[in-house]
């Protein structure tokens, strides 16, 4: 079996220093056993995938285009080219945008399948391919595929191997003479505004009803507030009666007791 793990270029959340994704690293150990492993990453630098090397992988193609621009394109163009049993990729890169959209990208692209939040896979006897599917709150399915497919693993897959010096220096990273053509990533229109308190909505308006209703709700001229009654200096019996009234009619106090015969 054929195995391409995809690499991004992950920062520190503290220093901003290039690191290799957890989830990434995660993703490589469970490559670990399954067949022929290398990693895969489109991007300006491969300062990042140096640590990659150390987790287990003995190769990595490093795809260079310009800084910003798409790397979907120029993934699947080297996918299709070398038409691997099973791409590997994390849930999402660390200390970028985060989408998570290029594993789904990449699927729709190359026509494939994908399973996402896997936390183990393993071979079968006839060859296909065993993968635990996450549900969330510790619920599984279990699915059986055959390659090609694609696969997001989950964070609470198996930590990821120890580091190993030794490994990192026996790996390589090899950079493509020709890169794939690749397409400016899409400008996406921001705009600032002051933030804004949101109105409250006035309890018991009226549903779809005009202004001038919803006007006589919040100012008590309408609604459940326009049932009740005006009293100007009442007598203190008459305003403790209103009160239970209106207490009964939103249900605060059960109504009085029928008396008995």
């Amino acid at each position: 079996m054929r195995i391409v793990v995809l690499l991004s270029a992950g920062l520190h959340p503290v220093s901003g220093a290039p690191v290799l994704p957890r989830v990434e690293a995660q993703a490589i150990r469970m490559a670990a056993g399954l067949g022929e492993t290398f990693g895969l990453h489109a991007g300006p630098d491969a300062a990042a995938l140096a640590e990659a090397l150390g987790q287990g992988l003995p190769r990595i193609e490093h795809i260079r285009i310009a800084a910003g621009d798409d790397p979907v394109p120029a993934l699947a163009a080297r996918l299709a080219e070398l038409a691997p049993d099973l791409i590997l990729a994390g849930r999402r890169s660390q200390g970028g945008e985060e989408s998570g959209l290029v594993p789904y990208a990449l699927a729709r692209a190359l026509s494939i399948t994908l399973i996402s939040d896997v936390v183990a896979a393993a071979l079968e006897v006839e060859g296909d391919l065993r993968l635990d599917q996450s549900l969330g709150r510790g619920a599984l399915r279990r699915v059986v595929v055959r390659g090609p497919v694609v696969v997001t693993c989950h964070p609470d897959a198996p930590a990821p191997l120890a580091y190993a010096y030794g490994r990192a220096r026996r790996g390589r990273v090899e950079a493509l003479a020709v890169a794939p053509a690749s397409l400016p990533a899409l400008a996406l229109a921001v705009e600032e505004r002051p933030y804004r308190r949101r109105p409250k909505i006035v309890k018991g308006a009226p549903a779809g009803g005009s202004a001038a209703e919803r006007l006589k709700a919040a100012t008590g001229e309408g609604g459940s507030a326009a049932s009740g009654r005006l009293l100007v200096e009442p007598d203190p019996e008459d305003a403790a009666r209103e009160i239970l009234a209106y207490l009964r009619q939103i249900g605060v106090l059960a109504p009085p007791a029928e008396p008995k015969t």
